[in-house]
């Protein structure tokens, strides 16, 4: 009897081939993160120690190292996109996921604009050819080139699971990564020595740093200038490079984590589920909503953009002008984030009333989009506990010290509340498709189960639930619960993040296209030194603009899964 009810053995579906080379695996990873680590050190000494005139490091030097990176990250680039053409097999998969659009686009976009920049950057040192160093004329053109081949690079192959020269192809990814951190930092350290430089001369000091200029010249005591940018020209050059400098770091950011997405999927055996993914949802925006939310984001939206023209006309004034500029802007700023702040605590109560269990299955995409979230928020949280410190500590206490202190305050909140909203909506979201229904059992009311360990996490039903096949879903799929599309949570979330969308785009246009308060607010500038505040703002506000664009990203996703 026992013999008959025993059943028999399942039969598990074959697991992936597993060759010699992925015995290896993460002892490859360790060599391309040590070779990388190894060359970040080298690069970072150089471009901060060129930074200063008491060490003996010219920016000549800076520029020589960076060239000589870009070269060889485009040399391997080459190879490997004519050994991925030569070989059929050397990408067996793609990850779907991987290199959404939004993240392709921003590269380029950022990618023409450096172009532009490299462009007046060669217009500004060929002005004074005659007495510049070869080498300063040469980086901006390898630049342009390495931009070009990276983002066609980036554009084609960002979705490939390579196979072969596996080694290989984690150093070059993991040295080309390197590359744009290098650029990064370059680009940041000359933007913070040239605003220091600008402030020094506009106060009568003499500046202590001298990557933005050459060293021949500060270095010299006799008087006069011998290479002076005293033409039309030049000057327009020499401020257009400079302006362009906020997309350059974009850029290498942008390229960065693309860089990061490859190197992991490196020798990554993917399911076909995996591998084509399933058909995206359609996007229809303002329907199944209240429109108050897209309204209300619309409005703030053109109020963001009126603000910030305003801003920028001002602030170029002197006195009461910018006073009032920054007034203006840090108003709009704290009744933006205020509200924003609100909806996303309201979204995460609205998650309190939902039924439908977390998945907490391994997800590779979900993980680094979280971690993303993170890491980037960090940028706009070291700049806002700047400015907390400054304005409690510091000196004197008037109105926009007291709307500084209060943007800072819910800068921090926002981005807190902002991103517990988006998390717990990719958790909570449908993965994929929803299984579909078997005939001859009668379902749950609303329920569909694609996971059959799901069963033990709910209370028993009247009815026999649904199992869907593990092939018919994805394989990551957990309990889906059917909400009716006109339900009133359905309509809420979906209202909440449009509206937190439209406000993340204005505050993405804003730092993007050029406002600063950070400077035109002196009381930051007053406690820690122009110098120092200039250095600080200029690596942290970058990664708060890439957390806008890739809040954007996350929040179209969670409106979509509603």
């Amino acid at each position: 009897m026992s013999e008959e009810l025993a059943p028999g053995p399942k039969e598990s579906p074959p697991a992936p081939p597993r060759g010699p080379r992925e015995v290896w695996k993460k002892g490859g990873r360790l060599l391309s993160v040590l070779l990388a680590v190894n060359v970040l050190l080298l690069a970072c000494t150089l471009i901060s120690g060129g930074a200063f005139n008491k060490v003996a490091v010219y920016d000549t030097d800076v520029f020589a190292l960076l060239t000589a990176m870009m070269l060889l990250a485009v040399l391997w680039i080459l190879f490997y996109l004519l050994r991925s053409a030569r070989c059929p097999d050397a990408v067996p998969y793609l990850d779907a996921h991987a290199g959404p659009i939004w993240l392709r686009g921003g590269l380029v976009l950022f990618g023409i604009c450096t172009l532009v920049m490299d462009v007046f950057k060669t217009g500004y040192y060929s002005s004074f050819f005659e007495c510049q160093s070869a080498i300063k004329i040469l980086h901006p053109l390898i630049q342009a080139v390495f931009v070009i081949v990276q983002t066609y690079f980036l554009w084609v192959s960002a979705k490939d699971c390579i196979h072969v020269h596996l080694d290989l192809t984690r150093c070059g990814l993991m040295f080309t990564l390197t590359t744009n951190l290098a650029i990064w930092m370059a680009a940041v350290v000359d933007e913070s020595v040239h605003q220091a430089h600008s402030y020094s001369s506009a106060h009568g000091n003499a500046s202590h740093t001298r990557l933005s200029s050459d060293p021949e010249r500060t270095g010299s005591t006799a008087g006069g200038d011998p290479c002076p940018c005293d033409t039309a020209i030049c000057q327009i050059f020499q401020q257009g490079y400079f302006y362009l400098y906020p997309f350059n770091i974009e850029y290498s950011l942008f390229a960065s984590t693309m860089l990061y997405v490859m190197w992991k999927n490196v020798g990554r055996l993917l399911t076909s589920s995996h591998g084509h993914g399933h058909a995206p949802p359609r996007v229809s925006l303002f329907r199944e909503t209240f429109f108050a939310g897209p309204v209300l984001g619309l409005i703030l939206f053109v109020v963001g953009l009126a603000v910030f023209i305003i801003y920028e006309v001002q602030v170029s004034g002197e006195g009461s002008r910018t006073q009032e500029a920054l007034v203006s802007y840090y108003s709009f700023n704290i009744v933006c984030l205020g509200l924003m702040t609100l909806v996303s605590l309201s979204g995460s109560v609205i998650y309190r009333f939902d039924r439908r269990a977390m998945d907490q299955h391994k997800n590779p995409t979900r993980t680094l989009d979280v971690g993303l979230l993170m890491g980037a928020a960090l940028g706009q949280y070291a700049i806002s506990y700047y400015s907390i410190v400054a304005v409690v500590v510091g000196t004197p206490r008037d109105l926009l010290g007291g709307l500084n202190l209060a943007h800072a305050l819910l800068m921090i909140a926002q981005h807190t509340f902002q991103n517990v909203f988006i998390i717990e909506s990719l958790h909570r979201g449908p993965p994929g498709e929803e299984p579909r229904e078997t005939p001859n059992k009668e379902p749950c009311q609303g329920l569909t189960f694609a996971n059959l360990d799901a069963l033990h996490a709910l209370p028993a039903c009247p009815s026999t639930p649904r199992l869907a096949s593990p092939l018919e879903g994805p394989p990551e799929a957990v309990a889906i619960i059917s909400t009716p599309r006109g339900h009133w949570r359905r309509r809420c979330l979906k209202d909440i993040s449009l509206f937190l969308l439209l406000c993340n785009v204005i505050l993405w246009i804003m730092p993007a296209f050029g406002a600063r308060p950070h400077f035109s607010n002196r009381v930051e500038v007053d406690f820690y030194g122009y110098s120092l505040w200039a250095a600080i703002v200029n690596i942290c506000l970058p990664f708060g603009i890439f957390y806008r664009m890739h809040a954007v990203s996350s929040l179209l996703e969670v409106y979509v899964l509603s």
